[in-house]
């Protein structure tokens, strides 16, 4: 399954980083970044490379910390705070981990979110074998998705796996939210 990643320099946030194809030069000419945020704790993905060439710190969502080793450098965030100097909010979306979250970024109309929804020609659910109840994590990941939908005000996604969805994203996540 493809992965995406993002940068957003005029925030200076990597959000789930990869090291871009052109090479890490072309972060540092775009920033450098500030902050790494995570949307879950499974995409750590190149953090540490990432985190040593520009000497940041990782912000990953409290109740998934377990995963990490002490000494790792990441500090938690919970679900409502503010990041990158209140640029980005953290949003709950739970369903199919305990840390899935969903970060807001108003300042760029767009919303960012992990493994819930993927986006390969269209939005949907990740494989069932990738989650431990599938009705009930689709239910929950449905009821959350709606939620966020009816809240928030934004025109893009940010998804972890697939492509974003630039323009009308608001609408197509509530369209997959109550199909």
């Amino acid at each position: 399954m493809d992965v995406s990643s993002y940068f957003l320099p005029e925030l200076g946030v990597l959000i789930d980083p990869l090291t871009p194809p052109e090479g890490v030069d072309v972060l540092e000419e775009l920033g450098p970044p500030r902050e790494i945020l995570l949307t879950n704790r499974h995409h750590w993905r190149e953090c540490g490379e990432l985190t040593e060439r520009f000497g940041v710190r990782v912000r990953a969502p409290r109740v998934g910390m377990h995963e990490f080793a002490e000494g790792d450098p990441v500090d938690p965030y919970d679900f409502g705070e503010e990041l990158a100097g209140g640029a980005i909010v953290v949003h709950e979306v739970g369903g199919i981990c305990p840390d899935e979250a969903a970060l807001h970024i108003p300042s760029l109309n767009a919303l960012a979110v992990a493994d819930g929804v993927i986006q390969y020609g269209g939005l949907r659910f990740v494989p069932d074998n990738l989650m431990d109840d599938p009705e009930d994590t689709k239910r929950a990941l449905k009821e959350a998705y709606a939620r966020l939908a009816d809240e928030l005000e934004f025109e893009h996604l940010l998804t972890a796996h697939g492509e974003p969805v630039v323009g009308g994203a608001r609408d197509a996540l509530r369209a997959f939210a109550t199909a």
